[in-house]
């Protein structure tokens, strides 16, 4: 697997866990949600990452949860592993795991969290991961989960790596400019933001990784379409119509709102594992109210 499997993906859905009401994960909901996203324009899907509540998953768990998604997708849509953590050798040790599973086109390492660590040493965490394994790496640069921030600078110093293949950003609009202008040719530059999926594109990202997408397929890649068309002013309709959903989306911490749509819809998702709590009954109305609108 490499960036070939990447080529034209635009789309790719960061993918909740669903969990049964005792907690355990709800392996009997998968089929039904990825083909439901499948239908609806998802082109990769992201297995173990923030919205899937990484967190409190398992070791052994995220290994089942691999295992079941990759025989239900069989090869038709290219899939990325979360392996990263604030621990260089773990997300070594993942990295190497991850590849010898196989199946997987990347793994997703987040820039490590709580330990804070220099840019020298963000440096060297993500070449360690990189250099660990044949599996291609995406870097999720994320500050305002992980308070760290790996600049531009330290960014492009990777990108030359050669199993470095791409980031998910959630920096600015600005930083983003700055970085698609400089970075190598064959480095994708995927935005993490929602909301700011028309801008991201117009500046010439590759791609989204999306949590809207469980939801509002259909609107990124109809905004998507008519981006790549020059038809601009129905794009940006789309995103002025889009926007007051992502909102919504993100009105409590996530994935909770998405889960509470998911779950009106029939798709079981199940409650959240603690620290993180389900909607109310009163901001799942309202989250749901807007979002099917």
């Amino acid at each position: 697997m490499a960036i070939e499997d990447f080529k034209d993906v635009k789309i790719i859905t960061a993918f909740v866990t669903p969990f049964n009401e005792d907690g355990s994960i709800n392996f009997e909901a998968l089929p039904k949600l990825i083909e439901h996203l499948l239908a609806h324009h998802t082109e990769g899907l992201l297995l173990a990452g923030t919205t899937a509540e990484s967190p409190t998953l398992t070791h052994d768990e995220e290994l089942e949860l691999f295992a079941a998604v990759h025989k239900i997708v069989n090869g038709r849509v290219p899939l990325i592993a979360g392996i990263g953590t604030n621990d260089t050798r773990d997300s070594v040790a993942f990295a190497k795991e991850v590849a010898e599973f196989g199946g997987f086109s990347a793994g997703l390492a987040i820039v490590p969290y709580y330990n804070k660590p220099s840019q020298e040493g963000l440096y060297q965490h993500f070449k360690a991961i990189a250099d660990a394994s044949s599996l291609p790496i995406i870097i999720y640069n994320i500050p305002g989960r992980v308070v760290v921030k790996l600049e531009t600078e330290t960014l492009l110093r990777l990108a030359s790596h050669p199993n470095i293949i791409g980031v998910k950003d959630c920096t600015s609009l600005d930083e983003m400019t700055l970085l698609i202008e400089h970075k190598p040719e064959d480095f994708l530059v995927y935005s993490g933001e929602d909301g700011e999926a028309f801008h991201a594109m117009n500046l010439g990202a590759d791609g989204l990784i999306s949590v809207a997408s469980h939801t509002n397929g259909d609107e990124i890649y109809e905004m998507f379409q008519a981006i790549e068309k020059g038809e601009m002013q129905k794009a940006a309709k789309i995103q002025r119509q889009f926007l007051p959903k992502v909102q919504a989306l993100f009105s409590v911490a996530s994935p909770a709102p998405v889960k509470a749509v998911l779950n009106h819809q029939g798709f079981e998702t199940g409650p959240l594992r603690l620290p993180l709590v389900s909607c109310t009954d009163e901001e799942a109305r309202e989250i749901i109210a807007i979002v099917e609108n």
